[in-house]
């Protein structure tokens, strides 16, 4: 499956091994031996919701992931007519969310309930004592860089910067930055460009995965930390490579992210 570029193994809980979840997920995440994915979606029974997913990202490690709950939710409904919508609820590492699918003109979309965002360096996890981490300095490779770090669900480093700046910092910073002593379960980094009020262009660095051209909980981090800058209002549409979300932040409370997800083939593997 995929969500603006990020591409997914789905798979059910039921039809799969009793091997590791964790090493299933490097077997058939592999680009050169496996299926090939920035990560792999186990669905299956929940007492707390419709249906609970997990989500593993190709190194093995467990995660959260806005753009996987997307496509596990297109894959649980199973597709709805022209007109028509659906509410579910979904069990996720970062709790129960819930989730509408409706149609918008010839397009099918997933608006998601991605919870409240934490700042507190405490609940990041972020090896500092402070309330909130906004533009604050890290030294990495030799120079300074000024995050503004939340958690929706994951930990990500915002970073601002102008596109020649990105272009010339991502892929030697990102990889330091993921892995600096500050973060002790690591860090994702976006690199966001503010193009206006309502847009910002993001580059993306997942831990566990490295380079991708989408990331849902990184999109609301990224619409969360222009908030707090004053560099956008409520909403906003958070542009990757892989394409674009609206993301919606009043100040305070849940944010909520709409996009679309698509299966793009189904098949059988050797296990």
């Amino acid at each position: 499956m995929v969500a603006v570029g990020n591409d997914f193994v789905l798979a059910g809980e039921s039809d799969l091994p009793a091997a590791p979840l964790e090493d299933l997920a490097r077997r058939l995440c592999d680009r050169r031996f496996g299926v090939g994915g920035d990560g792999l979606l186990v669905l299956g029974r929940s007492e707390a919701a419709d249906f609970r997913m997990r989500m593993f990202n190709p190194d093995g490690t467990e995660d959260h992931c806005g753009n996987g709950m997307r496509c596990a939710v297109v894959a649980f409904v199973g597709g709805i007519e022209p007109g028509q919508e659906r509410r579910v609820t979904l069990e996720t590492r970062a709790g129960v969310k819930r989730a509408q699918v409706f149609w918008e003109g010839d397009r099918l979309l997933v608006e998601t309930e991605m919870g409240e965002p934490r700042f507190a360096a405490r609940d990041l996890p972020m090896r500092l004592d402070a309330e909130r981490v906004v533009d604050y300095p890290i030294e990495v490779e030799g120079e300074t860089i000024r995050a503004t770090v939340v958690s929706t669900g994951t930990t990500h480093a915002v970073l601002f910067a102008d596109r020649a700046e990105v272009e010339r910092r991502f892929e030697r910073v990102s990889p330091a930055l993921e892995v600096h002593p500050l973060f002790p379960e690591r860090t994702s980094v976006m690199w966001a460009t503010v193009e206006s009020p309502e847009r910002v262009r993001l580059r993306i660095w997942e831990r566990g995965v490295g380079e991708t051209l989408g990331c849902g909980t990184g999109a609301c981090a990224t619409m969360v930390a222009a908030r707090l800058h004053g560099y956008v209002g409520n909403r906003a549409v958070i542009a990757s490579r892989g394409g674009e979300l609206r993301a919606h932040w009043p100040g305070s409370g849940s944010c909520i992210l709409t996009g679309e997800a698509q299966i793009v083939f189904r098949g059988r593997f050797p296990l």
